[in-house]
């Protein structure tokens, strides 16, 4: 008899080692190493065979035929565009998110809509029952006269079997740590069982053109939980984030292979379950004061959409020796950099102030292009005077206090525009390149001392 052969795998990155380490040289994290026995390899394991039995084939690429599959409406607009403009046929979506963020309400209420539109659904659930998710169901107001099937299952096995037999076009995994190979002895939620469960899915949806949809766990670090494998294996990552706080929700595409990346949908969580959000700048400008210092609005690019979101500041003397830096929704080294570039070209004396500064609304940016912005509100706050309700900032900092251009500037103008702005400030050389747009006063300024000037006169 063969001696049973295992090796370690760190949890959280997926990392091979022939021998137990208490830390893990590839991603540094402590305790995460489980043993797992070495399966041996089947000869046909790995080939791709379409639930019919017909196995993949070599073909010359003049000779691939190439049907018309257009994309699937989900009759949610935010979603579509998240997507790229509907659903794929034979894709697989994850989707990922803190616990009770809302990914299994998003996904049971796209499922609805799909099912209403002919479609036929398969529902997995791995952590609910069947009467659990007609609870939800009843409470979202999804009704069962439609082919939506329920199936509490975790074998991949029985699952393969309930999908040959009903034919789907639709399938919800919810979750994919849930899923188990039997003929892996790992653990439930180990990597090697998402990647064997994740990688038989895959075959699935890509030899039968079935659209699969994976819900993910995510760690406390908020990466979806399991081998890096996972998101590469799979056409679109999808992250759905919010504060259980608030209300709203955001879903954003960090990966799409058949659309732009960085898209964002923001739904609003209620009784009736989520609610598209048509308007999301109106949204996080809802509350924001005309008259407070320290507060300025960006234009930042969502993907294809731009956001206007206000930027908040307060800027306090230090009563400790070190001024500390704190920020929300922005990066702390760009808050850092910033200062120092506004305490070297427009002469604020800020290191002995203490900066907190946050995007309103719980929104994260990341982008250049909010550099001014950021910088506008520091200055309105350290000298304590206001900026213009009206007034909207667009533009990236260097070092030596230049306004540099960045991408998409009549967009946001335009958007600035739409929400009744009446001026907006954006780099000198983006001015000098367009046209003049009726009904909003465009400001091009080239350093960032111009800027300060001209927002807080």
């Amino acid at each position: 008899m063969a001696k049973t052969k295992t090796q370690f795998v760190c949890s959280n990155c997926g990392y091979v080692s022939q021998r137990y380490m208490g830390r893990c040289s590839n991603c540094g994290a402590w305790g995460t190493f489980v043993e797992e026995v070495i399966q041996p390899e089947k000869a046909d394991r790995k080939s791709r065979v379409n639930l019919a039995g017909q196995i993949a084939k070599v073909e010359r690429l003049g000779q691939v035929s190439i049907e018309e599959t257009p994309r699937v409406d989900t009759q949610i607009d935010e979603f579509n565009r998240v997507l790229g403009g509907g659903i794929v046929p034979g894709s697989m979506v994850l989707i990922g998110g803190d616990p009770g963020i809302g990914k299994s309400t998003l996904l049971l209420q796209v499922s609805s809509q799909l099912a209403n539109s002919g479609g036929t659904i398969l529902y997995v659930a791995g952590e609910e029952s069947a009467s659990q998710i007609k609870l939800r169901a009843e409470r979202l107001g999804v009704r069962g006269d439609a082919d939506f099937f329920l199936y509490p299952e975790t074998d991949m096995s029985q699952i393969r079997k309930a999908i040959d037999e009903t034919k789907p076009d639709y399938v919800i995994i919810d979750s994919i740590q849930t899923m188990q190979q039997p003929d892996v002895s790992s653990a439930v939620g180990s990597v090697a069982q998402i990647r064997e469960t994740t990688a038989e899915l895959l075959q699935i949806a890509k030899t039968n053109g079935i659209t699969i949809f994976i819900v993910g766990h995510v760690t406390k670090d908020g990466a979806i939980a399991g081998p890096k494998i996972l998101e590469h294996m799979v056409d679109t990552v999808l992250y759905f984030e919010g504060d259980n706080q608030r209300s709203f929700r955001l879903l954003r595409a960090v990966k799409n292979r058949f659309g732009s990346t960085n898209e964002l949908g923001v739904f609003e969580m209620n009784e009736g379950g989520l609610a598209e959000v048509t308007n999301p700048s109106g949204l996080f400008l809802e509350d924001r004061l005309s008259d407070a210092s320290g507060s300025a609005v960006v234009v930042a690019m969502e993907g294809s959409r731009p956001i206007l979101v206000e930027v908040q500041a307060l800027v306090t003397p230090t009563v400790f020796g070190n001024a500390q830096r704190t920020a929300a929704g922005i990066d702390r080294n760009r808050i850092s950099l910033l200062m120092a570039v506004l305490e070297k070209r427009a002469n604020l004396l800020l290191q002995n102030q203490d900066a907190y500064v946050r995007a309103a609304g719980g929104v994260k940016l990341d982008e250049p292009a909010i550099d001014l912005a950021v910088a506008v509100a520091i200055a309105s706050s350290y000298r304590d005077k206001g900026t213009r309700a009206t007034d909207a900032f667009v533009g990236e900092i260097g070092l030596t206090g230049e306004i540099r251009r960045v991408p998409n500037v009549v967009d946001r103008i335009l958007e600035a525009k739409k929400l009744g702005f009446k001026r907006v400030f954006v780099p000198q050389h983006s001015v000098d390149t367009m046209k003049d747009i009726p009904g909003i006063q465009i400001i091009g300024v080239a350093t960032l001392a111009d800027a300060l000037r001209l927002a807080l006169d």
